[in-house]
């Protein structure tokens, strides 16, 4: 999914994504309650978009480390 029509001041970065120029993961609920997961170092590169729920296993495993 490209950024289009995704407010870019609705971003919101990971507090593990240093300011160091390493992996800067951003994300963002969109209206229709999915997770836009960006890069905020290359923003032309567009969103991975997931549902709330599938999201929230993810941020789980990895916390958990389980992955």
């Amino acid at each position: 999914m490209a950024r289009y029509g995704l407010p870019e001041n609705a971003w919101t970065k990971s507090s593990y994504s240093g300011d160091n120029g390493g992996s800067c993961v951003e994300t963002q609920v969109t209206p229709e309650d999915l997770v836009a997961v960006g890069d905020s170092k290359d923003r032309c590169l567009g969103a991975q978009v997931f549902g709330s729920a599938s999201w929230r296993v993810f941020v789980a495993a990895v916390r958990d480390g389980v992955i």
